[in-house]
C-alpha cells in the first residue's frame, strides 16, 4: 500500500532522568494534567494532521504503553490499511536486536517503510507536551525541495545546553548544529521532530547495524548538515515542553494549572488532545473537602484541602489532609491529615496517616522515608 508519510515515534528509551516514575513504565505512558499520559500529545497531533500509517517503536516496560494505546482507536488511528504497528526488539540469526540508539532504532525496522512505499518519514518522539499539525511542516519540506526538515523552537537560554541547537540562515537552511553544547551560540532548539525523503534517510542510516552507536541528535543530523544536504528548519512557534525531567515534567503540570486555555485543552475545536476513557464515575468532593485552582481527574474522592496541583484517576485524599502545588498520580491515597507540598506522588503510592513531607525542591515520593513523620 502506498502512502506518502509514514510516521514512527521512538518510545524506547529508558527515560532514566524521571527516576521513580519510568522504574517500571516506558516514559510516553507516564501521567500528565491529571487526565492525560504523555504519549496522547504525539498521537492526537498525527490524528489531526490526517497522518495515520503509524509505527511506535519500543524498548524499555512497553507493556504498559501498548496496553493503554491498544489498536490506536481512542485517537481514530485504527485504520484498515494502515493504523498503528508496534514495533519491538526481535531475534534474528540467534541474536536480540536491541536498539543502539534513536536512529539505529529506525534502521532495524526500515522494512516497515518500504512496505508502505513511504516517500517522506516523519521522526517523533512520544514525549513531548505540544500540538501541531504536521502538514505544515510537510508543506514547508516541499516547497523549499528539502531532504531533511528539522522541526525547532526556541527556549530560554538557561535551557539551551539540554537540546541540540541550531544555526540558521537567512533562508532558513541549517548550516550548523550542536548537540547539548556547554555554551551555547544560539537558542534555537531542534524538537526532536525530523521530515526526511525516504532516499535520503536510507543513505544516513548506511551501517547503523555494525556501528557500536548511532543516534539522530549525534551522528545522522550532523551528517545531513555537514555532508551538504539540503537541511531547513520549521519554526514552531506554540508551546512546547520536553518532558525528560522531573523539574520539567512537574512545570508542565503548573503551567496547565496556571494556563485557563491551555493548548485549548478545554475546546474541541483547533486541534483537539484525545486520550483514552477509563468510564469512571466522576469525582466526589466531600463535605470538608475544598478544592482550588486545581485538576481533578474522574475517580476521586476528595474530603481534604487541594491547592495548585493535579490529582489523577482514583486517588483519595483523606479528610484534613492537605495537598499544595503537587503532581499527584493515578492511585494514590493521602491519608488522614496528612500534608505533602511541592512534590511529585507515584503512582498508587499510599501516604499515611499524619504523614508530613515538604521538600525545598520538587521531589518525587515513591517510598515513604523511614524515621519518622515529618520530612521537610
Amino acid at each position: 500500500m502506498n502512502h506518502p508519510i509514514v510516521a514512527m515515534i521512538l518510545v524506547g528509551g529508558k527515560g532514566t532522568r524521571l527516576k521513580e516514575l519510568t522504574k517500571e513504565i516506558a516514559k510516553p505512558a507516564v501521567s500528565f494534567g491529571a487526565k492525560y499520559r504523555l504519549i496522547d500529545f504525539t498521537l492526537s497531533s498525527l490524528t489531526n494532521s490526517q497522518l495515520d500509517v503509524v509505527g511506535i517503536v519500543t524498548q524499555y516496560e512497553p507493556y504498559e504503553l501498548m496496553r493503554y494505546i491498544g489498536r490506536g482507536a481512542s485517537w481514530d488511528l485504527d485504520t484498515i490499511d494502515g493504523g498503528i504497528t508496534f514495533l519491538t526488539p526481535y531475534a534474528k540469526n540467534g541474536d536480540v536486536l536491541w536498539q543502539k540508539g534513536t536512529a539505529h532504532a529506525v534502521a532495524q525496522y526500515f522494512n516497515f517503510v518500504k512496505e508502505h512505499q513511504a516517500r517522506q518519514v516523519l521522526i517523533l518522539s512520544g514525549d513531548q507536551i505540544y500540538k501541531m499539525d504536521y502538514q505544515n511542516l510537510v508543506r514547508e519540506h516541499l516547497l523549499n525541495n528539502r531532504q531533511l526538515t528539522i522541526a525547532a523552537t526556541e527556549v530560554p537560554w538557561n535551557e539551551a545546553h539540554r537540546f541540540g541547537i541550531l544555526d540558521v540562515d537567512a533562508s532558513s537552511r541549517v548550516v550548523g548544529f550542536e548537540e547539548k553544547p556547554k555554551q551555547p551560540k544560539h537558542n534555537l532548539a531542534s524538537m526532536g521532530i525530523y521530515l526526511f525523503n525516504t532516499e535520503v534517510l536510507e543513505s544516513l542510516l548506511q551501517g547503523a547495524n555494525t556501528a557500536e552507536s548511532i543516534d539522530f541528535g549525534q551522528n545522522v543530523i550532523p551528517s545531513a548538515i555537514y555532508g551538504g544536504m539540503n537541511v531547513g528548519v520549521y519554526r514552531f512557534k506554540g508551546y512546547w515542553r520536553d518532558v525528560g525531567t522531573i523539574e520539567s515534567l512537574y512545570e508542565a503540570n503548573m503551567d496547565m494549572i496556571d494556563d485557563q486555555d491551555f493548548l485549548g485543552l478545554n475546546s474541541s475545536k483547533n486541534l483537539p488532545v484525545y486520550s483514552k476513557s477509563l468510564n469512571l464515575p466522576p469525582h466526589i468532593v466531600l463535605e470538608d473537602g475544598e478544592i482550588k485552582a486545581s485538576i481533578i481527574a474522574d475517580g476521586c474522592v476528595i474530603d481534604g484541602r487541594v491547592f495548585h496541583s493535579t490529582v489523577g484517576y482514583s486517588c483519595i485524599i483523606k479528610k484534613n489532609a492537605s495537598v499544595s502545588r503537587c503532581v499527584i498520580l493515578p492511585g494514590c491515597v493521602i491519608g488522614e491529615g496528612a500534608i505533602i507540598e511541592n512534590a511529585i506522588v507515584n503512582h498508587n503510592v499510599k501516604v499515611p496517616d499524619h504523614f508530613v513531607f515538604r521538600p525545598k525542591q520538587v521531589t518525587i515520593l515513591d517510598t515513604i522515608p523511614q524515621g519518622g513523620l515529618v520530612y521537610e
